[in-house]
């Protein structure tokens, strides 16, 4: 199963479910619990997100520690804390401190990091070293506001796999409206 990056205002999740629509039933009845417990609590009424989450599936191999990288980053880039591991609600926490937390469940390619939890965590933190790319960082915004799939340029057949499954179109396309065909003809003869 493929990773998936979810975005809604300033909250970003990197999912990987267990059912195809695991990962929109998640946001749906997140969104809903949690306008009602802010409205209640503040007493206010209406929707508290404004219009519906982002979403890229990304492709694990090359990819998702990568977007692991760009959410932890965030807070970071946004001026509020000099490191992730600062950030209350960032799972570099859990990744590369080994602050136990029942909500994260490590991906494989967090797995692959090292034989043990202390290789792991060890190698995760040195990830963190380096700047993330800024065509990296570009990538993951296109992709995820996009709704595209998120892989290796070169790894197409990944895109034209995920837009069969879906039947719907996986990557970016031409801008403008498309030439009608009509139009063509009378231009052309």
């Amino acid at each position: 199963m493929h990773a998936y990056v979810l975005m809604t205002n300033h909250v970003h999740l990197l999912l990987t479910p267990q059912k195809p629509d695991s990962a929109a039933l998640l946001m749906k009845h997140l969104g809903q619990r949690y306008v009602q417990y802010i409205n209640r609590g503040y007493r206010r009424s209406g929707t508290l997100w404004e219009g519906r989450f982002r979403s890229c599936l990304v492709q694990s191999e090359d990819y998702v520690l990568a977007c692991h990288r760009y959410i932890e980053l965030n807070p970071v880039r946004a001026d509020m804390v000099h490191h992730p591991h600062q950030y209350r609600w960032s799972s570099y926490r859990a990744n590369g401190d080994g602050v136990n937390d029942g909500l994260i469940t490590p991906h494989d390619e967090y797995l692959r990091l090292g034989r043990s939890e202390d290789e792991r965590r060890a190698s995760y933190r040195e990830l963190f070293k380096a700047h993330l790319d800024p065509g990296r960082m570009i990538e993951i915004r296109n992709a995820t506001n996009g709704n595209y799939a998120l892989g290796n340029q070169g790894n197409q057949r990944f895109k034209a796999d995920i837009e069969h499954a879906l039947n719907r179109r996986a990557r970016p396309g031409k801008s403008g409206r498309p030439v009608r065909v009509a139009m063509v003809e009378a231009v052309d003869g």
